[in-house]
């Protein structure tokens, strides 16, 4: 296991734009759909507690692009931990492009703030991480004490 979750995404003509390239908003619904696989692959306790009253809210996200993908690209999203901390994390996201025969091409790199939330809709409140989801994390923790960004 490295440094980071991956999700392999091949990119659909319903991803792109009248110019054949990645359409802005997909790069976002791929770092969702990323978080997402890596609740389910890893942390699926997590998605009982989501069931209930845990809310994951995302309270900042950005993408920077550096290079464009067009239809059949293959892409690896590439999430990485940022920031732990008792109520929310910070993800990191790179989009490389497999171009095949062990190549690749950063053509991405993004961040995505999340918020844990506990409570009836219209009543939430901060909450602690949940303990499935921070044992989930801690092989990506590496290097995060040394940097300051554990809590």
């Amino acid at each position: 296991m490295g440094n980071y979750f991956e999700y392999l995404h091949t990119v659909g003509f319903e991803e792109t734009n009248l110019v054949g390239n990645v359409y802005y908003v997909n790069y976002l619904r791929w770092q969702g759909r990323c978080r997402e696989m890596f609740l389910k692959q890893r942390a699926p306790a997590v998605l009982d507690d989501l069931n209930a009253d845990l809310k994951l809210f995302t309270l900042r996200v950005d993408c920077e692009f550096f290079a464009e993908i067009t239809a059949f690209d293959e892409v690896s999203i590439r999430m990485r931990l940022l920031e732990l901390a008792q109520t929310q994390l910070e993800f990191g996201f790179d989009y490389v492009r497999l171009d095949g025969g062990g190549a690749e091409t950063l053509v991405a790199r993004g961040r995505q703030r999340v918020a844990c939330m506990r409570g009836p809709n219209g009543r939430t409140a901060p909450a602690r991480i949940p303990e499935a989801l921070g044992r989930a994390l801690q092989p990506y923790t590496a290097g995060l004490a040394e940097a300051g960004r554990t809590a």
